[in-house]
C-alpha cells in the first residue's frame, strides 16, 4: 500500500509537467505564447545580408510570414523566393518551356538556357534559323551572339551573363556599380541595362533607400504604354517618382522639351473628349497620341478612343460571331442582341425552362440583379449598377484593380473581380507590357 502512495506521489507531479510541456506548446503552434526571446526571434528571420525576411514580411516568433501583396506570392523560409522575376523570352516567363521556381526558371525537357528559350533539338533550316534571329534592323543576334535554332546565344566570355535579350540587345554591364562592382549594388536585379530594385531601395544602380515596394515603386512611374517613366532613355524611376534626363519633363518623362506646345497644350490636345491623355490607351507626345502597343490595329483613332479588343470576348471572338465592331462597340446582327451580341432575340423553350436555368442554388433568379433570358442572365445594364456580371450576376467588377483611373488599365478585360490581361500584360491592373520591346 505505502509502494503504490508512494508511486502515485511521483507520478503526479511528473504527469503536471508533461501537461504543462504540452499547453505550451499546442499555444505556441497556435501562436499566443512565444518562448523565443525577441533576440532570438529575429536571428532566425534575418537573412545573410541582415534583413528580416528579407523585407518582405514580418517576424512572427522565429518565423517570416511573407507579404502576398506583390504579383505572385514571396515565399520560402525567409521569402526571399519570388517568381515574378524569372528571366523571360519573347514575353514569355521561362520563355514558355518551363516554370518559375524561386525566382529562377526549372525547364521542360528538351529546353535549356536562362528563360528556357533553347531548343535541344532543332528541326530549321540554317537559313530560317538566322531570319529569326535578326533584329529589328536586320543583323543576327545584335553581333552580340550566336544563333543556334532561331534563339540568339549571347557572348558572354568572362561568365557573368551580363549580354541578354531576345537579339543580345541588352548590355547588363550598365547596372554594374561602379564602387562595389556588384549588379545593381546588390540590391535589386537587371533587366536590359535597369536595375529593378529590392524593397527598400532605388537609384540607377539601387544605391539609395525607399521605403515603399519596388512594385509600387514601378506602379507609380508606369506611363500609359507599360514603360517605365515613358521610356528608359527619358527617365529613371527612384522610388515611385520619374526623374527626366535631360531634354524630357512631366509626370512620367513623356512631354519632350523640343516641343512647340506646353505640357498643359499637349495633355489638353491629346485628351479630346476624355478626361486622360490619349484615352489611357495611348502616349501623348507633343500633342499627338501614339495608341499602344504599336502595330496592334484594334487600338486606332486620332485620341485612341476606338478599342476593338472590347469586342471581343474571353476566347477572342469579336462580337460572338454575330455582328462587327465598329470603335470599341459591336453592331450585332438580326436575331441578336447584348454588349457582345451573345444573346438571341428569341428560343425555344418555355418561361419556366428558362427561369429554371437562371436561379441560383439559393433559388434566386440571377442573384436579384438581373433579369432572365433564353435561360441565360442579362445583368443589369444600368450606368449605376454597370459593375455586376458573370453568369448569374454574382460578380462585382469594381473589385478589379485600377491603374490610372483605368479598370484594368485598358488593357484587360474585368473577369468577376480580377483582371484578365491581354496578351503581351501582366500585373494586377494589366499596367506593365511584358511583350517586345517598342
Amino acid at each position: 500500500m505505502r509502494a503504490e502512495a508512494l508511486v502515485n506521489c511521483m507520478l503526479v507531479p511528473l504527469l503536471l509537467i508533461l501537461l504543462t510541456a504540452v499547453e505550451q506548446s499546442l499555444l505556441q503552434s497556435l501562436g499566443q505564447v512565444c518562448t523565443l526571446s525577441a533576440e532570438s526571434s529575429q536571428r532566425r528571420c534575418k537573412t545573410p545580408e541582415g534583413l528580416i525576411c528579407s523585407g518582405r514580411g514580418e517576424c512572427d516568433c522565429g518565423a517570416c510570414i511573407c507579404q502576398v501583396a506583390e504579383p505572385g506570392n514571396y515565399y520560402g523560409p525567409r521569402c526571399e523566393c519570388h517568381d515574378w522575376v524569372c528571366a523571360t523570352y519573347d514575353g514569355k516567363t521561362c520563355g514558355g518551356h518551363g516554370v518559375c521556381h524561386c525566382g529562377k526558371c526549372e525547364c521542360d525537357e528538351d529546353w535549356f538556357g536562362e528563360a528556357c528559350q533553347y531548343q535541344e533539338d532543332c528541326n530549321l533550316t540554317n537559313k530560317k534559323s538566322k531570319e529569326l534571329c535578326r533584329n529589328p534592323q536586320g543583323v543576327v543576334c545584335s553581333n552580340a551572339g550566336s544563333c543556334h535554332c532561331g534563339s540568339c546565344m549571347c557572348h558572354n566570355p568572362d561568365g557573368k551573363s551580363l549580354v541578354t535579350g531576345r537579339f543580345c540587345e541588352c548590355d547588363d554591364s550598365e547596372c554594374l556599380d561602379e564602387d562595389n562592382g556588384e549588379v545593381c549594388g546588390g540590391h535589386g536585379q537587371c533587366y536590359c541595362g535597369n536595375c529593378y530594385c529590392a524593397a527598400g531601395w532605388h537609384g540607377d544602380k539601387c544605391e539609395l533607400q525607399c521605403d515603399i515596394s519596388p512594385w509600387e515603386s514601378k506602379r507609380r512611374c508606369t506611363s500609359p504604354d507599360g514603360k517605365i517613366c515613358s521610356n528608359r532613355g527619358h527617365g529613371q524611376c527612384n522610388c515611385g517618382r520619374c526623374d527626366c534626363k535631360e531634354g524630357w519633363m512631366g509626370k512620367k518623362c513623356e512631354h519632350p522639351l523640343s516641343c512647340s506646345l506646353s505640357l498643359e497644350s499637349s495633355l489638353k490636345k491629346c485628351k479630346g473628349t476624355s478626361n486622360m491623355p490619349c484615352f489611357g490607351r495611348g502616349l501623348c507626345q507633343c500633342g499627338q497620341c501614339t495608341c499602344h502597343p504599336p502595330g496592334d490595329t484594334r487600338v486606332h483613332g486620332r485620341n485612341c478612343e476606338c478599342d476593338d479588343r472590347q469586342c471581343e470576348d474571353t476566347s477572342g471572338e469579336i462580337c460572338g460571331g454575330h455582328g462587327f465592331c465598329s470603335c470599341g462597340r459591336c453592331i450585332c446582327g438580326d436575331g441578336w442582341f447584348g454588349k457582345l451580341c451573345s444573346f438571341p432575340r428569341t428560343c425555344e423553350m418555355t418561361d419556366a425552362q428558362s427561369k429554371e436555368l437562371c436561379e441560383t442554388a439559393d433559388g434566386v433568379m440571377c442573384n436579384g440583379k438581373g433579369s432572365c433570358h433564353c435561360g441565360r442572365c442579362i445583368c443589369s445594364g444600368s450606368p449605376q449598377d454597370w459593375w455586376v456580371s458573370g453568369e448569374y450576376c454574382e460578380c462585382d467588377d469594381r473589385e478589379c484593380d485600377k491603374h490610372d483611373g483605368l479598370i484594368c488599365t485598358g488593357n484587360g478585360m474585368c473577369n468577376c473581380g480580377n483582371c484578365d490581361c491581354w496578351d503581351g500584360w501582366t500585373g494586377n491592373a494589366c499596367e506593365i507590357w511584358m511583350g517586345t520591346e517598342y
